[in-house]
């Protein structure tokens, strides 16, 4: 059985939760594992996902209420110890300062767009492998 990457989604949106699945795929690129997804509608569940670990990238969506995905990412920046990377889903590309604020490790406008989405998810994956390697 090959080995799998854990990918965490946070977003109280079920639909927006449903495009990062289909635009990821099984697998963003053919150079990285498989993905499996965790979904989080709330911070209390998010929060507790990456307690448990073996979380290797989170995709947190910023038009999330009441706890947006911009806070929460500079938020677990600051308490998780090697806190995985994080993709941040943007309502506007003129956002893209709040997610240098945040500590973002990537960021893509919504809705999700599957090439871009797949490659930055992809390249967050290559770089969390790398580092756990």
């Amino acid at each position: 059985m090959q080995p799998t990457a854990t990918v965490l989604v946070y977003s109280d949106d079920a639909n927006t939760r449903e495009q990062v699945r289909l635009a990821a795929g099984r697998r963003p690129a053919a150079d990285v594992p498989p993905v499996e997804f965790l979904e989080c509608a709330t911070l209390p569940a998010l929060l507790e996902q990456l307690d448990r670990g073996g979380i290797d990238v989170c995709v947190l969506d910023g038009e999330t209420v009441p706890a947006g995905g911009m806070g929460v990412c500079r938020q677990i920046k600051d308490e998780i110890f090697n806190c995985p990377p994080v993709l941040l889903l943007m309502g506007r590309p003129q956002d893209a300062w709040l997610a240098t604020w945040s500590r973002a490790d990537a960021a893509v406008t919504l809705p999700v767009e599957p090439v871009g989405f797949a490659d930055a998810l992809a390249a967050l994956l290559r770089h969390r492998l790398a580092i756990s390697a």
